[in-house]
């Protein structure tokens, strides 16, 4: 094994039934396409690094979406972009809110399966309601399960988020990120055992969670998640970390370098919007 490697395991291992995903795997990057779903406007916790009121057809920004679809209307979406994509692989939902804290995910992702059961389902998730569904998910026949944790330590955590909503309340603090943390990491074992193939998405704030993410890559790798892809913070104008600067493209390649020490890095991550279409940083949304 070459140094600077993850050790071959089960879990970094790209099953065959996963490998025209374009996300887990770069070799089908530029090959197979995929189709995200803005079909969730509502969110149960607010990042600091977030603000999704800003949105222009030309920007890739995660988070962000041109327009809310209903669950018809998204399904009509894909039918239409598998007219005019061949390679369609995949049908993801990621927001532009929380998916798993909005009905029309679990709507929208039973439509698909009936209908298209050949595409791959797939999801992002902050990871805090993906305990109390998970068993929904793993009817729905859900593969793919993308968590985003960007903290380990609480005094980290709370300079990340601003509040939590669980169980009809708002917690703020450490506290909120201790509920949320322990969450996240119950989705990702959860999901491993289900059988989902488990992505880990990790802003990188410069100053503020730098000493963080190593230790996400360890806990990730320990639990079986299959891949980290570390996502350098965008400063956007009405959000907690709008004046705050992005990690330069040095400093990230060294955290990837060090973290793929213990789990395989994304370097190919094109940032995509909710409501993206088509190959990774080719996205066609405005034509559908």
């Amino acid at each position: 094994m070459s140094e600077g490697t993850p050790q071959e395991d089960s879990s970094h291992t790209l099953p065959d039934w996963a490998s025209n995903h374009p996300c887990y795997n770069h070799q089908a990057s530029c090959k197979f396409a995929r189709i995200h779903l803005p079909v969730a406007p509502n969110c149960n916790i607010q990042c600091k690094y977030c603000n999704r009121k800003f949105d222009c057809p030309n920007e890739n920004r995660p988070g962000v979406a041109s327009e809310i679809l209903s669950p018809l209307d998204a399904v009509r979406r894909v039918r239409f972009a598998r007219n005019k994509i061949e390679n369609l692989s995949v049908v993801g939902i990621a927001g532009p809110g929380e998916p798993l804290a909005n009905e029309e995910t679990f709507e929208t992702l039973k439509m698909v399966r009936r209908i298209h059961p050949d595409l791959h389902l797939c999801l992002a998730t902050n990871g805090l309601l993906a305990p109390v569904y998970i068993d929904r998910l793993n009817e729905l026949g859900l593969e793919f399960a993308t968590v985003s944790i960007a903290a380990m330590d609480p005094y980290v955590g709370k300079k990340i988020y601003d509040w939590v909503r669980w169980n009809g309340n708002v917690f703020k603090g450490e506290f909120a990120f201790k509920v949320l943390s322990q969450n996240q990491w119950q989705a990702v074992e959860l999901f491993v055992n289900s059988g989902i193939l488990v992505k880990i998405n990790t802003v990188f704030i410069p100053g503020v969670n730098d000493d963080q993410i190593g230790k996400i890559a360890k806990k990730a790798a320990d639990m079986g998640a299959h891949m980290l892809n570390v996502m350098p913070l965008i400063p956007v104008e009405g959000s907690g970390f709008e004046g705050h600067r992005s990690p330069t493209n040095k400093e990230v390649k060294l955290v990837r370098d060090y973290c793929e020490t213990s789990i395989p890095q994304m370097r190919h991550c094109a940032k995509c919007k909710a409501d993206a279409v088509g190959l990774l940083g080719e996205d066609i949304s405005f034509c559908l």
